[in-house]
């Protein structure tokens, strides 16, 4: 099975959240920790200008609210619009 987003839309695969220590060595639960606003893009939607400036394997930047989580065969994703989207790092 297969993902396809719509349009200005692209599908993301999130950095992982490593386990992180505060100095005196407790664990801080993910709660505490600002999640990651990079990842590894997935898919790409239709969008002529999405599709010519961003690629499958790309890495990008998204905005710190940006997107909606999605669970598809036990892996998490995000879904983007191009609004969302601030750099590519290549």
């Amino acid at each position: 099975m297969h993902i396809k987003p719509f349009e200005d839309r692209v599908l993301i695969e999130p950095e992982e959240v490593e386990e992180s220590k505060s100095k005196g060595g407790i664990i801080l639960p993910d709660t505490a920790k600002e999640k990651p606003r990079r990842g590894k893009i997935v898919e790409v939607g239709t969008d002529e200008e999405l599709t010519e400036k961003i690629k499958v394997g790309d890495t990008v930047v998204y905005a710190k609210f940006g997107g909606d989580e999605i669970e598809f065969e036990d892996k998490k994703y995000l879904t983007l619009s191009k609004s969302d989207i601030l750099a590519i790092i290549r």
